[in-house]
């Protein structure tokens, strides 16, 4: 059986900034991309927004999807406090790799 792994992650430019979310199968990769500015005239590249502040995996991308959508519609405040208590200093957590 084939594994499958999907990434919600949020990215910020630091503690209290910009936020993004997006979603991905290969984190690592996709974190890379936002810190080498891969796409120029993204949203991530223009903000400066590189550092990978919280994530979540899931088997299946459906829920990953669904996911992100949730994240996307929550308050500002909401997905703060959801990184601040999973990651209260904002560490880089793409620094471990």
């Amino acid at each position: 059986m084939i594994e499958h792994k999907y990434y919600v992650y949020i990215l910020s430019n630091r503690k209290d900034g910009v936020l993004y979310i997006g979603v991905t199968n290969n984190l690592e990769k996709r974190v890379s991309e936002h810190k080498n500015k891969r796409y120029k005239t993204s949203f991530s590249a223009r903000y400066n927004v590189d550092k990978l502040v919280y994530y979540e995996e899931f088997q299946w991308i459906q829920e990953a999807l669904k996911r992100e959508k949730v994240l996307k519609k929550w308050k500002r405040e909401w997905k703060i406090e959801l990184v601040v208590n999973n990651n209260p200093n904002w560490y880089d957590l793409s620094l471990e790799w």
